[in-house]
Order: C-alpha cells, then sequence, then structure tokens
C-alpha cells in the first residue's frame, strides 16, 4: 500500500473508477475471444473474467481499508502529542499558548470530521461487497445447508480440498470400506482414487481431456494424470468424485448454489459436501459440512457471515 501512502482518498477512488472502466474495456475484449459454439473457450473466458473481477474487488477494498487505518493512527498520534505538550506546560505557558491551541483544537476537529466521513465511505463499500458473487453463493449454499441442519465446516484451499472433504465426513460416518470409523488420510485417498482411475481407464477416459487443445487423452497422458492425482497437489473434480465414490462405495451428495444437489453414487453411506464456485479467486472449492441444530439468534445473524 506504500504507493497510495501519499494519494488522498478522492485520488484513490477515482483511481478505483478508473481502473474498474478500464477492466470493463479488457473484460469486453475477452468475450469476445470466445468464438460462438465454443463452450471450453467460453468457460474459460468465463472463468478469467470473474478472476480478474474479484481480485480487483478485493484489491480496491483492502487499499481503502488500509488508508483508512493510517489516518486513524495519524489522528490518534496527534492528539496524544498535544495531550503530552499541553500536560508539560504550566499555567502562564498555556496562557500564552491559547491561540495555538484553538488551532490544533479547530484542525483537530476537522481531521475528526474528515475521518469520520471517511469511515461512512468505507462502511459503504464494505455493504457493497455483501452483493458479490462469493457472499451471495456462500449465502445460498448456506440457506440449503440450513433445511438439512448441517452446517459448513471449511477445509483449506491447498489443491487437496476434495480430499480432505471427503476424509472430514468419513470421520463423522466411517464410510470406509473395511467399516472402520477412522479416517483414510490425505495421501491414502489420493492413492485410492488413482488406483481405481488406472484400473477403470475405460470408463474414465474419453472424459478427461488436454485443458489446451481439448483433445482426449492419449492412454500415456492418462497414467501421467493418474499419478498426478496420487502424487501431487492436483485439484480434484468430477472424475476424482466418481472414483473416490466407487472405491469407498458410498454415495456423495455436492451441494452448490445455482445447481440441484448432485448425488455421486448409488449405494453404502452418504457423505455431504459443499462445492463453492466463487470462493476463492485461484478457482472452485470444496468444504465439508458438520449437523447442526440452529437457534433462533443464529438465524437472525446469517446474513452477517461471509461478508
Amino acid at each position: 500500500m506504500d504507493q497510495n501512502s501519499n494519494n488522498t482518498e478522492e485520488e484513490i477512488v477515482q483511481r478505483h473508477r478508473k481502473e474498474k472502466k478500464e477492466l470493463q474495456a479488457k473484460i469486453q475484449a475477452l468475450k469476445k475471444t470466445a468464438t460462438k459454439g465454443d463452450k471450453k473457450k467460453k468457460k474459460e473466458v468465463s472463468e478469467e473474467i470473474l478472476k480478474l473481477e474479484t481480485d480487483q474487488e478485493k484489491r480496491h477494498s483492502d487499499e481503502l481499508s488500509a488508508f483508512n487505518a493510517q489516518n486513524v493512527n495519524d489522528v490518534t498520534a496527534t492528539l496524544d502529542s498535544i495531550s503530552l505538550e499541553e500536560a508539560g506546560k504550566g499555567s502562564e505557558e498555556v496562557k500564552q499558548c491559547e491561540g495555538r491551541v484553538s488551532k490544533a483544537q479547530r484542525r483537530r476537529e476537522k481531521k475528526a470530521i474528515e475521518l469520520k466521513e471517511r469511515q461512512q465511505r468505507i462502511s459503504q463499500q464494505e455493504a457493497d461487497n455483501k452483493l458479490g458473487v462469493r457472499h451471495l453463493e456462500t449465502k445460498k449454499i448456506k440457506q440449503i445447508l440450513k433445511e438439512r441442519n448441517l452446517k459448513l465446516n471449511e477445509i483449506p484451499s491447498d489443491g487437496n480440498c476434495l480430499y480432505n472433504a471427503i476424509d472430514d465426513q468419513l470421520k463423522q460416518c466411517g464410510a470406509n470400506m473395511d467399516g472402520s470409523s477412522k479416517s483414510r488420510g490425505l495421501a491414502a485417498l489420493r492413492q485410492l482414487a488413482s488406483g481405481y482411475l488406472k484400473q477403470n481407464m475405460a470408463g474414465f477416459l474419453p472424459f478427461l481431456s488436454h485443458q489446451d487443445t481439448g483433445d482426449t487423452f492419449t492412454e500415456e497422458q492418462y497414467a501421467e494424470y493418474c499419478d498426478k492425482v496420487a502424487n501431487t497437489t492436483a485439484w480434484a473434480g468430477q472424475v476424482e468424485l466418481t472414483a473416490l465414490s466407487k472405491a469407498l462405495n458410498c454415495r456423495i451428495d455436492v451441494i452448490q448454489a445455482e445447481s440441484p444437489v448432485l448425488r455421486v453414487g448409488e449405494s453404502g453411506p452418504l457423505l455431504t459436501i459443499t462445492f463453492h464456485r466463487h470462493m476463492y479467486s485461484l478457482g472452485a472449492h470444496y468444504n465439508s459440512v458438520r449437523p447442526h441444530q440452529y437457534t433462533d439468534q443464529e438465524e437472525e445473524g446469517e446474513d452477517e457471515a461471509f461478508t
């Protein structure tokens, strides 16, 4: 935030407006690159646009918050300095400096008014953020969970979210193949998914393609993909969900904001996770859930979460 340390708030706001206009122009240009009928390109463009908008919104909010915090510190330091100076003066000195103190008081009052106005603008910005896609998506998911007497259990966003969400569910319902109530752990679940994919290549190969060309994987590329599933932090999706459901002999409900609940698997214990398209700027994310009985106070405060 150093680059903005000498800027006034009006200058920062004006720059934000300019950057938003520039981003909209860039977005329009990106949309034109998606050829009609090319679903893959359209999806990539949509994801890039979402990331650009989310990153800019967060950066602007952070800059305004930092600017406000810096000015609060400046006012506090000024008040402290004046208080110490006045405390060290004798009565005669105070009389001699009444003119200067009066001017200092007026400056403090003006600074306080400006600070209050800034805080009001920051509050308005925070209110606007509540209308962002991340907040609205999470609000919808939480409402669906509440109807099921469930509550989000957040999983770290590190590329392993699907496996850790499934593992958290296994701890709760004991859906291991051997009937144990213990979790299998991240590494074991990655190995399990990879092994099932390798053993059932014919059923999964048609659904995997090269990210750049869109061409279906060769058998060699498929084998490399399976190795990444087992040995890296590669993000997991529908393919890995299906493999885990089959390997664990369980059903998995995936709760989403804009789509009906997705049921993966047909038999066995039920695991429930949530899928978030907009929770993090880096991409989609999975969370786990926990049973929860809502109180009246919690229901009233639902709208305050994830702001």
